[in-house]
């Protein structure tokens, strides 16, 4: 499940009301179609007032014995009812139309804002986040959302007006009666209150295993062949029958909830009914109210009931959509750890202004980093790296190497220290025109289900088609580019499953040379091809690394014995740099990694 960290999220938790008030804010932007549907609101709510009135005129006049004019009467009120039902109908369509296109937009904006909010937060909160969790969020939450801001609300809102102008309505008519049927509301009230205060918590419950139940699906789902590989089909199916478990005993224990109580806002209810129509009936006989108003009576009282039990079935409604709405709000107010400050300028606007051009200059000074609270990563970390230099990085696992090319695209931010990219602090430029200027290869290539073409141009849809060819020829791509079925035009499958690893990295090598990069990075970017298609793309980089600043994670000799400068890390320290010879003789650490991992990868 995803989990932000405490820095990030808001200090206090908001209200419930706090929390809906704040969904019902995204109907402000259709706010003319939603006061249209209240309008039909209003009007249907206004049939229901007349037609108890008509009924009841109907029975004192259309049914009195010996009376000429009672058929008359009956049809005049039997086509009064009908045209009521009508005009009725008319406004319960236009009322379903626009409630429903209005909280469509709500969803239609929130899923927006989510997926924009997602997509520019800090590498640090997709470290946190589970693919699983935040797609329950994109899709089942906003759902419960459009629901509340749709149908939910609008039927608490016509229940309560109906409600109140019924009582009054009630009171007018006969007040003993009418107060004593208000006697109820009370008592349903309570129930619907204290009901509601049970459920959310549980909603909040349910929603959060519901992401885990998603969260293993989609594990599932992407590591198929990983399951199958090692025979764990068993051991997953019981891993995720856990957790399904587990929230078919939450939903179970809701629904177990809202049975019971159901029955107990119709037993309040039912009571009310039994009590007045006793009492009315009464007076019928003694003569204090006639039979077409006891009828019309029993009629409100309906109307008056209803909208309570309704209550009832849509507040559990309410607080799940309370508690998805708390879990969106949590992500659309995390603040990212990497952001641009106020009105800053392009990278190269900046660069201009001071009459200099980006030549790729990146220097590291007293830098360090750690993952919020936790230990150091990276301490003191100050080097040049010039242009036209080829920069490779050694070190044990976990030394930190990823996490200083990391800090160059700002990735992160470091927590000491700053970096600059001839002369200028990367922090003080926007993050587009800053990452403009850096290709980077990751150590885990990640296609998309796209043609090979829309992965090269992924950062340059603009590309010309001999732009695209010449990218992949540089990484050594166009010859089997061309001999797949339909070319540059092949789709690749999830996460591009239907090509080789060598040829993904390949793909994602043309991918960042398209841009024209003035910063080269590549996280052992020729871990997964051969050594005669590394030696390729070796040759082919030798010519695109010019006049570029080149940082390269690599694990063969090849790679760094033909950099300008290596940097040995350990603990997250520098413990040496230099050139290949100098450092074999100067550093212990170079030595053996040389003797231990190099020398077996010469490629």
């Amino acid at each position: 499940m995803q989990r932000i960290s405490s820095e990030n999220r808001p200090s206090t938790s908001p209200s419930q009301a706090q929390i809906l008030w704040r969904c019902f804010g995204y109907l402000r932007p259709h706010w003319k179609i939603t006061a249209g549907a209240y309008l039909m609101m209003v009007l249907i709510d206004a049939v229901a007032m007349i037609n108890p009135q008509l009924i009841g005129w109907a029975i004192d006049h259309g049914l009195e014995a010996d009376s000429a004019s009672s058929t008359g009467s009956l049809t005049l009120a039997v086509g009064a009812l009908l045209v009521l039902v009508l005009v009725k109908g008319l406004f319960t369509y236009f009322q379903g139309r626009w409630t429903e296109v209005a909280s469509q937009n709500v969803a239609y904006d929130l899923r927006n804002e989510l997926q924009r909010k997602i997509t520019q937060l800090s590498f640090s909160f997709h470290d946190q986040s589970e693919a699983g969790d935040l797609l329950s969020r994109t899709i089942q939450d906003v759902e419960r959302i459009r629901f509340l801001t749709g149908r939910a609300m609008f039927r608490v809102i016509e229940g309560s007006l109906l409600m109140l102008v019924t009582a009054v309505v009630m009171i007018v008519m006969n007040p003993l009666l009418g107060l004593m049927a208000l006697l109820a509301l009370p008592l349903l009230v309570v129930q619907s209150i204290s009901f509601g205060r049970v459920f959310r918590p549980l909603s909040v419950v349910i929603q959060k295993q519901l992401a885990t139940v998603t969260t293993r699906v989609e594990q599932n789902l992407r590591g198929a062949r990983v399951v199958k590989t090692f025979a764990q089909e068993e051991a997953e199916i019981e891993r995720f029958e856990a957790e399904n478990r587990r929230w078919f005993d939450l939903s179970a224990t809701a629904a177990r909830l809202q049975a019971v109580n159901m029955p107990r806002l119709h037993l309040i209810a039912n009571l009310s009914s039994v009590v007045i129509l006793w009492y009315g009936g009464t007076l019928v006989i003694n003569g204090q109210l006639t039979l077409g108003e006891l009828v019309a009576f029993t009629t409100y009282m309906a109307q008056l009931v209803s909208p309570v039990r309704f209550l009832g079935m849509i507040l559990p409604a309410i607080s799940m959509a309370a508690a998805s709405a708390e879990r969106i709000f949590e992500i659309l107010d995390t603040v990212p750890e990497v952001h641009e400050e106020p009105g800053a300028p392009e990278l190269l606007e900046r660069l201009a202004a001071e009459k200099r051009v980006c030549r790729g200059h990146i220097r590291f000074e007293n830098v360090a980093f750690s993952y919020g609270r936790h230990a150091s990563i990276l301490k003191d970390i100050t080097f040049d790296a010039l242009p036209d230099q080829v920069v490779a990085l050694l070190g044990p696992t976990g030394s930190g190497k990823t996490t200083v090319v990391n800090l160059i695209p700002r990735f992160y931010d470091p927590s000491a220290g700053r970096i600059t990219l001839d002369g200028v602090d990367i922090r003080e430029v926007t993050l587009n025109s800053l990452r403009a200027q850096i290709g980077i290869v990751l150590q885990e290539t990640t296609l998309f289900a796209a043609s090979i073409r829309e992965n090269i141009t992924f950062g340059r849809p603009d590309a010309t088609q001999e732009e695209i060819e010449a990218a992949a020829r540089d990484a050594q791509a166009h010859e089997f580019i061309l001999q797949t079925q339909k070319g540059y035009d092949t789709p690749v499958g999830e996460r591009g499953i239907t090509l080789s690893g060598g040829q993904k990295q390949r793909i994602a090598i043309a991918r960042a040379l398209l841009t024209d990069p003035r910063i080269l990075i590549l996280d052992d970017a020729t871990s997964s091809v051969d050594s005669e298609t590394e030696h390729l793309i070796q040759l082919a980089l030798e010519r695109v690394m010019q006049a570029r600043t080149t940082f390269v994670i690599a694990h063969r000799l090849s790679t760094v014995q033909r950099a300008d400068l290596i940097l040995v890390l350990d603990k997250g320290r520098i413990v040496a740099s230099g050139k290949h010879a100098d450092l074999l003789t100067a550093s212990p650490l170079y030595q053996n990694i040389y003797n231990q991992q190099l020398k077996r990868g010469k490629g």
